[in-house]
């Protein structure tokens, strides 16, 4: 169970912070997403995204539980909300519960010192600007060198690989897309606390469709509607 629980945080922490333009996502103001285990429907996660003047705010909700012989096993529910100005990234704060256990993560923009500051349950201080929280609906992931847990604020360093086109379906429709591999640059780590993840974006959009990771059991987060 502790490496199932581990295998979660990964999948759903790997959030990173923008400082590039978000434009391919002006037309956009929601974003649904299922996520499966091993093909079974687990849950889903819900993006709202509110457009004031310049400023940008996403609102994600995620919630999902595993259950066995009808018995929870594990339930997961975070909020979180992440704000750009001009297509620059401004704050993030999240909340997290992981059965009884509550993490958080407050990220915001030292202006000064031109770096993030960031308050924590795992990590607490600065961090290179260029960083990203890795919410997957903002394709400017693939450029960044590492990432920043929006449940607890650990910085994972990356190493990004281009795998190719591909053609995906999702409910039955085919859609262009670019797929690229996500993986942990610090090979020190417990396989426990890895990234190997593939992330699909339509090719001409940058439509995030679809996530993958194979980790005691295969998960995938896959569209389910967009407006």
């Amino acid at each position: 169970m502790k490496k199932i629980i581990l295998s979660i945080i990964l999948f759903v922490s790997t959030y990173t912070i923008s400082q590039g333009h978000i434009d391919h996502y002006k037309n956009y103001n929601y974003l649904e997403y299922e996520l499966f285990r091993n093909n079974k429907l687990i849950g889903y996660h819900k993006y709202n995204f509110i457009k004031d003047d310049k400023k940008l705010s996403v609102i994600s909700k995620v919630e999902f539980k595993i259950t066995k012989l009808n018995i929870d096993l594990y339930n997961y529910f975070a909020e979180s909300k992440e704000t750009y100005e001009n297509g620059k990234f401004i704050n993030f704060e999240s909340k997290t519960k992981q059965n009884k256990k509550d993490k958080y993560v407050n990220i915001s923009l030292d202006k000064k010192k031109n770096s993030l500051l960031i308050d924590g349950s795992s990590y607490k201080g600065p961090t290179d600007i260029e960083n990203i929280i890795g919410t997957w609906w903002n394709h400017e992931i693939v450029k960044a060198k590492a990432q920043i847990s929006a449940i607890s604020g650990r910085v994972i360093e990356q190493t990004v690989t281009f795998v190719g086109k591909e053609d995906l379906i999702i409910n039955g429709k085919t859609y262009k897309t670019l797929r690229f591999n996500f993986k942990s640059s610090d090979k020190n780590l417990p396989d426990s606390k890895k990234l190997n993840t593939d992330i699909w974006y339509e090719e001409n959009t940058y439509l995030w469709l679809k996530a993958a990771f194979d980790k005691t059991g295969y998960w995938e987060y896959r569209l389910k509607k967009f407006d």
